[in-house]
């Protein structure tokens, strides 16, 4: 569990950093307060995927694993 919620930090401060710089930048523009507008956004965008990695990721391997379960049996056979 502890590598999940290490895996889910990590992927949420890069994840949520690139996309919110990425966003604010494009709609607003690099104003004088954008670094604190962007680190206002990130943040609220951090707490915010760190649930739902947590919650929502295992179903998605779950699912992923569903699709290629087939593929990967017929290559080895």
């Amino acid at each position: 569990m502890k590598q999940k919620i290490a895996f889910a930090m990590i992927m949420g401060v890069i994840t949520t950093g690139i996309i919110s710089f990425t966003l604010i930048s494009i709609n607003i523009g690099f104003v004088p307060n954008f670094l604190v507008i962007w680190l206002k956004s990130w943040s609220m965008a951090y707490l915010i995927v760190i649930p739902v990695i947590l919650l929502v990721g295992p179903r998605v391997q779950k699912l992923v694993y569903a699709m290629f379960k087939e593929a990967v049996t017929q290559e080895f056979d």
